[in-house]
């Protein structure tokens, strides 16, 4: 199930939120859906190089608030906010209404975002830069920002072979049936000179202990919170505060004995003086 299913609609409702957000009767559920897909495609086609993370849409009565999550807000901003001006005009257009609002929020830890760690390995790839080499840094640089675990998958011509394979690589641990735990996925692909590679990002950011925030636009600062609390709660009772304990006073006796060790050794040259170290003196 954990192969076939894509981990963040396992977990919908559970530790994660809808990125879309808005009533839709029957009448109208289906132009609204369109329309977000339209939304999210033209944005990501018009932000090229924006690192986009996630588009959150949200509807209420004639408005439509649109949150971008990127780790390059100030191109997206613009000089003096002059390109989100242009975008919300276009948007106005695509989407035939008069109130859109855009928010952009920044995300602090770009490596630990599976959508934008994807995106640069298929960028480092369309510039013929090594498969392998790419995806190494990437996982090298999630597990040094604190990542429990990251997997990544290649599939397609992979250098330029004439018969496609696909390889995976993968670090830590990334259990995708476990519910309570937040695992970050994407999909994303590589357009090169000899054919589509892609490239598929499992992201494994620890265990969610406790009740969490579903809406997706606070999810970042509350996410850190619970996974810090949850964490200091096992590590520090279990590992702290006893095991640490426990080797912190081995260590301290380990200090006696070499104190012991010391005064044997200076017993030792007192006994030895006469024959020795008396006669190499």
């Amino acid at each position: 199930m954990g192969q076939k299913t894509n981990p963040i609609g396992l977990r919908l409702g559970i530790i994660k939120g809808w990125e879309s957000n808005w009533y839709g009767n029957h009448k109208d559920y289906s132009g609204k859906l369109i329309e977000d897909h339209k939304i999210r495609t033209y944005l990501n086609a018009r932000i090229n190089k924006g690192g986009i993370a996630k588009i959150v849409i949200e509807r209420t009565l004639g408005k439509l608030i649109i949150t971008i999550h990127t780790s390059k807000p100030g191109i997206i901003i613009g000089k003096g906010g002059g390109e989100v001006d242009r975008i919300k005009e276009e948007l106005k257009k695509l989407t035939n209404k008069d109130d859109v609002q855009i928010n952009i929020l920044e995300i602090r830890r770009p490596e630990l975002d599976a959508n934008i760690v994807g995106d640069t390995i298929a960028r480092q790839i369309e510039n013929r830069i090594n498969f392998k080499r790419a995806i190494k840094m990437s996982i090298a640089s999630a597990l040094r920002m604190g990542a429990e675990g990251i997997k990544v998958k290649v599939s397609g011509r992979l250098g330029g072979a004439e018969i496609a394979r696909s390889e995976e690589i993968k670090q830590g641990r990334t259990p995708l049936h476990t519910l309570r735990m937040d695992i970050d996925y994407a999909s994303v692909f590589a357009q090169t000179v000899y054919g589509k590679i892609g490239i598929k990002v499992w992201i494994c950011k620890g265990e969610v202990l406790g009740k969490r925030e579903l809406n997706p636009n606070f999810i970042g600062g509350k996410e850190a919170g619970d996974r810090r609390d949850g964490g200091d709660n096992r590590r520090g009772d279990d590992r702290g505060g006893f095991r640490g304990g426990d080797r912190r006073d081995n260590r301290g006796g380990g200090d006696n004995r070499g104190g012991d060790r010391r005064d044997n050794r200076g017993g030792g040259g007192h006994q030895g003086g006469g024959h020795h170290s008396g006669g190499r003196r």
